[in-house]
């Protein structure tokens, strides 16, 4: 139960802060370009980085602190980094046609999905 309250807790965190740093980020720069969601996702895919490789590896996070900030926070601030990692860890494990279909799966049926969502929600503002 405690794991499911940490998620929750980090989510909660991660979620408020993506949020805020978006805002932020398209009051500085001033463009239609999602600078702030290319932020987020590069700044969660570093933070995951130096969470999974540096102090998990060197045993510097206990496995609360784990839940709490990989699941939790991370997960909240963006699934990017989980997605990131992920493909990482393919290419690091030389599955280099996993890595690169995880990337285009990824990105196409996402893209792919939202389109499809778009076109069912026209229809259904018609009927």
């Amino acid at each position: 139960m405690i794991n499911y309250i940490l998620v929750a807790a980090g989510a909660a965190i991660g979620g408020t802060l993506r949020y805020w740093l978006t805002d932020v980020a398209h009051k500085i720069i001033e463009t239609t370009f999602p600078i702030g969601t290319l932020a987020v996702n590069v700044i969660g895919s570093f933070i995951l980085g130096i969470l999974v490789y540096y102090l998990d590896s060197n045993e510097l996070l206990s496995s609360y602190m784990k839940v709490l900030l990989m699941i939790g926070f991370c997960g909240g601030f963006t699934t990017f980094s989980s997605f990131s990692f992920e493909t990482m860890e393919l290419f690091r494990n030389s599955e280099y046609l996993l890595g690169i279909g995880n990337i285009l799966l990824n990105v196409f049926l996402t893209l792919a999905a939202l389109v499809l969502a778009i076109i069912i929600a026209k229809a259904l503002t018609r009927g």
